[in-house]
This record gives structure tokens, C-alpha cells and sequence, in this order.
């Protein structure tokens, strides 16, 4: 058999459909390649010999999602948690097991892998975890009982990773991996995360060489216009699968290709490659779920869910920011005039909804529903409670706000009534992002009450790190069986509502969602379930005063009991009105899931 039959062979052993899109995703990134030729080196990558059984033959279908209302996500660092004697990620199995169980059963570990900066985010070699933490073992028994999500951070790698290295010594396959930009090059329109120079200047074999680098000089650029590049992150998408990831977090997507005299964020290529991705998930038996992290402006982020093409799920960015106004000034209307702009997710997908993470509380989301006024306010309020904020270059030489940086349950402490409020308002802050549609992540540090961790900011000299906590395990265990403690009173309530908010279909990401405008003090949505057969009014006050609801301005179904599920209290026919108490929150359904 020659060259060209065995490589027309490769090709006949995947379905048609999915040969052809790939040919055409890859025709359109890489038009002066052969396409053909990059589409069986894709297959292999993602596919083996070995793993061709893995290959569905038709496309997963958009009406059989592998979600539904039982799902939340528990974001965490695999360190978060040590008692130092024994590996974390035994500490956090052990955690997830023995304190969660199924009220929450997806867990995100960041990034695991050995690292050089930025807590994981400069990653040295993805296919191996770091020694620190444990092994792929411990990240398998982990999947065994809690889906298990992953960072495949595309946009940049250590400066100390092998591809690095050999890049700078002239050798393959690295040399060619990486952006470099001549001095003096017009780069002013390029989007910056940062205030850090774009080009950075490494000494190499061939003498100096600036280097692209989006967020830090730690974090180098890929060069995705080779498409050698394209298919190493394959084959790195590959080992996730073989290890039990089934989630994959697209870190710094928007910023993958880059064109000089553009903004080099959101090019037609990088959605494109979301795509691709996207296919491969498609035709995948393993029920790969593709998750793009774009901490942009709300249009630009919803972008990547295409024509229910691209990622099965988005960050929804705005909600934090927006809920954090929310909370501080006593007043939902921005909040609510954003959820009725919000488009519902297109079939077969889904909004990943968050409130806090391991990063800040990023403003940029919010842009055109708050004015730089209310965001300095925003910013004023949290910052007299702890709080910090980083910045960002702009293409004149400025900075404005990026993020917020604190954490959740401090950030609590501050809007109407001040600290007396602090548990009722943070939450509403929790439960709502219960409520919307889509999947609820909750981020460890707000699950467990953490404060701010001033020295660990003033340790690292990194404004984020106030919101990275690592608990002693065991201080953390005593406090949890103290009931009157701030972890033990916010972990309880936590899980009572998560546990409830699994039991109700109208709670599935994607049934059907309306938001109401019941007054300035609240944000109320309306549920249905896919069945029809369940609604749950949701009604959250962000308001340290009583707020008074009409049961005539819900549409209540006639002669149904009206249920609250989070209190348990049954409301009569002959109720004319609920009133709900300063940060009090009702879920009104018509009958309990």
C-alpha cells in the first residue's frame, strides 16, 4: 500500500460529516496549508489507533445534553485545602466525598500542573500534575465521583517551558512556537488585560527577540498560526479525556491569534478553532463538555457560543459585577435591565453562572450597564471593607479598572445596614446565581465564608492573592463543627439550598427563563420546566428593608398551591400579598420537585 491509499484509508475510518467539517475548519484557519493533511494529523491527535473506538459515528444531538438541574461546579484550587502530612488532592477528595457528596458534583481543579507564576496560569508541562499536589491517580479517583473539570490555558505557557527553552535555543519543534514582533512594531490597538509591555526581550541562540506576551513576561505567547501548535493542544485535550476530564475550560481564548493593526481579540480564526473544538466534542463518546473563559464585555462574550457551534458554555461574566451593585447600593435595576437583555443559551448549551472566583469581580463585563460613576462607587464601597483594584492598560496610555479584588464574603460587608446584614445579603448573592439559567459555580472560598487574606497579598505582593486563601484542614474541620461559626453557618445554608435547588426541574440550565420587574429592591425571575409541569417564581431582595410583593402581579396558575420552597411555608388562595424581610429570598413553586 503506498503513501497516499494508507492516507486516504485513515481518513475512511471516521464518519464523513465529521472529515468534511474538520477539512473546513482547518481550509479556513490555515488556508495555505493542505487541509486535508492537518485534518488526519487532528483525527490522530485526538483519536490513536487505540482510542478509535472513542469516535461516535454520528454527531452528539443538541436536545441530549449531558446536564440538567443536579449539576453545580465546585471551583477550587487543588491546594486550597492542606493539612500538610498528606497530598491536597487527598485533602480535597476526602473534603468533596465526606462534606459535599451530590449536592455539589463537579468540581474544577485550576490549574494542577507544574506552574511558575501566576498561582498555576504559567503553565511548565501539561501532562504532568504537580508533585505538590498529588498525581493523575488521585485527579482519576476525583473523576470517579465528581465530574471533573480542567484548565487548557491555549493563549501562553511558562517562560520555562520545554517548548520555551527550545525556542530560544533554536531548536525544533519549539523554535517555531512563538509570536515574535519587531520593536518598534504599532501594537497600541492591541487589547491588554494588563499594563505590562506587550513585547518582551529574551536573549536566544539568534540574538535578542521580543516576544509576544498578553498578560506577563512569565507568560509567552503561542504562535497559533503554526499549525503545529493547534495540534499539540489536541493531543493535550486527548490526555484530559484519558484522565477522566470530561469539562474543558478554555482559558484566555479571546486572545489565541493575533493581527497587527487589529485588536487581536476575537479574530474570525480563534472562533473558528472554538469550533473545531467543538466538533471534536461532538463526535466524541465521552460526554466532552467545552467551556470558554472571555473576561470581555457581555456581547462579545456570549460571541462564543455561536450558532450553537462553538462553546457548549460561557463564563457569565456580568453577574458578578453586576450583582456586587446590586448588593451594595440596595437597588436590582441594573441587574435586572441586563437579565432581560440576556438571550437565553442556545440549544445545546448552557451559561456557567458565578458570583465569585479565583480571580477578581472583572468590570469590563458590565460595561453599558453601569456608568464609570457607579463603578467608582462600586469600587469605593468594596475597598472600604478590604478590598483592592487592578487595572488595565488602554491603547492611549491609561489604566482603568479591570477587577475587583476580594473576597466574597467580606465584600458582604459592605451596602444598606452594613456588617448587621452581612449573611442575609451574601445569600442572595449565592442564591441567585442558583436561580438563573444555566449552571451554578461556586467558587470554595464563598462555600466556606473565607475573609480576606491580607497576608497573603502582602506575601506574594499580588493583589489576587486576597481572595486565595489555603486553609489548614483541620482549622478549617473545627470550624465547620462550631455551628455558631461564620464557615459552619454559610456551609450549611449552602448546601440546604443547593440540595433543593437539585430536586426541581424548572432549576435545569436550560428550561425556560423570564425576568420580572417587581420593584428596584428585587430580582425575581420566572421558571418553567422543560415538562411544563413545574414553575418557581424566584424572588431575591437585595434590600435592607421589607419588600412587599402583589401574588396578582405573578402569574400564578389558579387553584395550585403556591409552595416556598426555601422556607417551606404554603401561601393561600385568599394571600394577596408576600412580604419578604430585609435580603430575604422565596422560590414560589407550584408544586415541590
Amino acid at each position: 500500500m503506498d503513501d497516499e491509499t494508507a492516507y486516504d484509508a485513515s481518513l475512511k475510518a471516521f464518519p464523513t460529516l465529521l472529515v468534511k467539517r474538520l477539512v473546513y475548519h482547518l481550509s479556513f484557519i490555515y488556508p495555505r496549508h493542505d487541509a486535508d493533511d492537518l485534518t488526519r494529523q487532528v483525527l490522530e491527535a485526538f483519536w490513536p489507533a487505540d482510542k478509535r473506538v472513542l469516535c461516535r459515528p454520528q454527531r452528539r444531538r443538541l436536545s441530549a445534553p449531558p446536564w440538567s438541574e443536579r449539576d453545580a461546579i465546585l471551583i477550587t484550587y487543588g491546594n486550597s485545602l492542606q493539612d500538610y502530612e498528606h497530598p491536597p488532592l487527598h485533602i480535597l477528595d476526602d473534603f468533596l466525598t465526606r462534606h459535599l457528596g451530590s449536592v455539589i458534583n463537579s468540581v474544577h481543579v485550576l490549574p494542577f500542573f507544574p506552574w511558575t507564576s501566576d498561582d498555576g496560569f504559567a503553565i511548565v508541562d501539561f501532562t504532568r500534575v504537580h508533585s505538590e499536589l498529588g498525581t493523575w491517580a488521585d485527579m482519576r479517583r476525583i473523576a470517579g465521583h465528581h465530574k471533573l473539570m480542567a484548565d487548557l490555558v491555549l493563549n501562553h505557557v511558562s517562560a520555562l517551558h520545554p517548548w520555551f527553552v527550545q525556542f530560544r535555543q533554536g531548536q525544533e519543534p519549539g523554535c517555531n512556537y512563538f509570536r515574535t514582533v519587531e520593536p518598534g512594531t504599532d501594537v497600541s490597538e492591541v487589547v491588554r488585560p494588563r499594563p505590562q509591555p506587550l513585547l518582551q526581550a529574551f536573549e536566544t541562540a539568534e540574538g535578542e527577540k521580543h516576544v509576544w506576551c498578553t498578560f506577563s513576561r512569565d507568560q509567552v505567547d503561542m504562535n497559533f498560526a503554526n499549525p503545529d501548535v493547534l495540534i499539540e493542544f489536541v493531543r493535550i485535550i486527548r490526555l484530559f479525556m484519558d484522565q477522566g476530564v470530561r469539562t474543558v475550560r478554555l482559558d484566555a481564548v479571546a486572545f489565541i491569534w493575533k493581527e497587527i493593526g487589529t485588536k487581536c481579540v476575537h479574530l474570525p480564526q480563534t472562533h473558528e478553532i472554538v469550533r473545531l473544538m467543538r466538533t471534536l466534542a461532538d463526535y466524541s463518546r465521552e460526554a466532552m463538555v467545552i467551556i470558554t473563559e472571555t473576561n470581555v464585555p457581555n456581547r462579545e462574550n456570549i460571541s462564543y457560543f455561536g450558532a450553537s457551534n462553538e462553546a457548549h458554555a460561557v463564563y457569565n461574566f456580568a453577574l458578578p459585577p453586576l450583582a456586587l451593585h446590586a448588593l451594595t447600593t440596595g437597588d436590582a435595576r441594573q441587574l435586572t435591565l441586563w437579565q432581560r437583555h440576556q438571550p437565553p443559551a442556545p440549544a445545546g448549551s448552557f451559561y456557567f453562572n458565578f458570583t465569585a472566583s479565583h480571580d477578581g469581580i472583572g468590570v469590563r463585563a458590565a460595561e453599558g450597564y453601569l456608568t464609570d460613576d457607579q463603578v467608582a462607587e462600586m469600587i469605593a464601597a468594596v475597598s472600604a471593607v478590604g478590598g483592592q483594584v487592578s487595572m488595565r492598560a488602554m491603547s492611549d496610555g491609561s489604566e482603568r479598572p479591570y477587577e475587583i479584588n476580594v473576597s466574597l464574603w467580606d465584600a458582604m460587608k459592605a451596602g444598606p445596614g452594613g456588617h448587621a446584614f452581612r449573611f442575609e445579603r451574601f445569600m442572595v448573592n449565592q442564591t441567585i446565581q442558583m436561580a438563573l439559567e444555566g449552571i451554578p459555580g461556586i467558587y470554595i472560598h464563598s462555600l466556606l465564608a473565607t475573609p480576606n487574606d491580607e497576608e497573603r497579598m502582602e506575601r506574594t505582593g499580588t493583589k489576587r492573592a486576597l481572595n486565595r486563601h489555603i486553609w489548614d484542614y483541620r482549622d478549617l474541620e473545627d470550624r465547620l463543627s462550631q455551628p455558631d461559626s461564620d464557615q459552619s453557618k454559610v456551609f450549611a445554608e449552602m448546601k440546604r439550598r443547593l440540595a433543593i435547588r437539585t430536586r426541581q426541574p424548572a432549576f435545569h440550565p436550560n428550561a425556560t427563563q423570564m425576568t420580572l420587574d417587581l420593584g428596584p429592591g428585587l430580582f425575581s425571575l420566572w421558571r418553567q420546566s422543560r415538562d411544563r409541569t413545574q414553575s418557581i417564581h424566584a424572588i431575591h431582595s437585595v434590600s435592607n428593608e421589607v419588600q412587599t410583593v402583589e401574588l396578582n402581579r405573578l402569574n400564578l396558575i389558579m387553584d395550585e398551591p403556591v409552595l416556598d420552597l426555601l422556607s417551606g411555608r404554603r401561601y393561600a388562595e385568599s394571600d394577596e400579598t408576600i412580604e419578604l424581610a430585609p435580603y430575604q429570598c422565596v422560590w414560589l413553586a407550584n408544586r415541590r420537585g
